[in-house]
C-alpha cells in the first residue's frame, strides 16, 4: 500500500499540469510507500506503453531513488548513458522511449512522499523553465498532502465528545477545533476525507440543527471562523476567500439569523444547532 491513498489523486493532476505547463510528452510518477524504502510508479501520463506501470524504484537506484535519497531534484540529459545513475530499470525506460529524463520529489516535513518525472524521447537538456514547472507541481502535491494529514489530525483530536455542551477550555477547543476542519474542508479534493470531514463537523455539534434556519455551506464556514474569533481578513486567508466576500455571507448569515451583529449571529447560530 502506498503511504497516503489520496495522495495518488494529488500526483494525477500534477503530471496533468507538469505536461500542460512545459510540453513535456511523457510524466509520470507515484509515492513512496509506508512500509518499504521504496516509490511505486502508479501514475502515468502520455506513456505510450505500460512498462513504467507498478515499477518499484529503490531508494538510491537509478533516477526516481536518487531524488528519494538526496531529496532533490535530478536529470539526465540521456538517461541509458548517464554515469550518475545505476542502471536498474533501463529496460522498462528504453521500452517507452524515454532519454532526456527529471525527478522531482514530493517532500513533507522532510520526508520524500513521492516523486514526479517528466521526460522526452530525445536526448536534450531540459532547461531552468522545465526543471522549474516540475518543481511548482510538487509543491502543490505538497501543500495538498499537508493539508489532508492536518485534516486527519484535527479528525483524531475532534472524534472525542465533551462531556458537556457549557463553557470551559475544553469546549473551546472542541469549537476551535469546529472551525478549522470547517476551513479546511473546500481545500480536500479526495472526496471520502471531504465526507469524513463533513460527518465529524456534525458531530461537534451535538443537538443538531433545529431546521428553522438554512445556512448554505459558505456561509456556516464563515461564522465557525467568526465563532474562533477570527476578523474578516483572518477568515478570508483561511478559506481562501477576499475579505469582501467574506463580509458577504456573514451579512446574508445574519439576515437569515435575525441578527444586527456578528455576536449575535454566532450566538444564534449555536441556539439553532449549527455551530457548537
Amino acid at each position: 500500500m502506498t503511504a497516503d491513498g489520496s495522495g495518488a489523486v494529488e500526483i494525477r493532476r500534477a503530471l496533468v499540469r507538469l505536461r500542460r505547463t512545459t510540453g513535456l510528452p511523457v510524466a509520470f510518477g507515484g509515492l513512496v510507500e509506508a512500509v518499504r524504502p521504496q516509490m511505486l510508479i502508479s501514475e502515468l501520463n502520455g506513456t505510450a506503453t505500460g512498462s513504467l506501470s507498478r515499477l518499484a524504484v529503490t531508494s538510491g537506484t537509478g533516477l526516481g531513488g536518487r531524488a528519494v535519497a538526496l531529496a532533490r531534484p535530478c536529470a539526465v540529459t540521456d538517461y541509458s548513458a548517464a554515469r550518475q545513475i545505476s542502471h536498474e530499470y533501463d529496460t522498462a525506460v528504453a521500452a517507452e522511449g524515454l532519454r532526456s529524463v527529471l525527478a522531482v520529489p514530493v517532500v513533507v516535513r522532510r520526508r520524500v512522499r513521492g516523486v514526479l518525472y517528466g521526460a522526452l524521447r530525445t536526448p536534450q537538456p531540459l532547461g531552468d523553465r522545465t526543471l522549474s514547472a516540475a518543481v511548482a507541481a510538487a509543491r502543490d502535491v505538497e501543500q495538498a498532502l499537508v493539508v489532508q494529514e492536518a485534516a486527519r489530525e484535527l479528525l483524531a483530536a475532534a472524534r472525542p465528545e465533551p462531556a458537556s455542551h457549557g463553557g470551559g477550555a475544553a469546549w473551546e477547543q472542541v469549537r476551535e477545533a469546529h472551525a478549522a476542519l470547517r476551513a479546511l474542508v473546500p481545500r480536500i479534493s479526495d472526496p471520502g476525507l471531504r465526507s469524513e470531514l463533513l460527518s465529524v463537523c456534525g458531530l461537534l455539534t451535538p443537538e443538531g440543527s433545529t431546521g428553522e434556519v438554512c445556512l448554505t455551506p459558505r456561509e456556516l464556514d464563515v461564522l465557525a471562523c467568526v465563532a474562533a474569533g477570527a476578523t474578516n481578513a483572518v477568515a478570508g486567508e483561511r478559506l481562501g476567500l477576499r475579505a469582501e466576500t467574506v463580509k458577504g455571507y456573514l451579512q446574508s448569515a445574519m439576515r437569515k439569523l435575525g441578527t444586527h451583529t456578528r455576536g449575535e449571529a454566532v450566538v444564534a447560530a449555536r441556539r439553532a444547532g449549527l455551530l457548537p
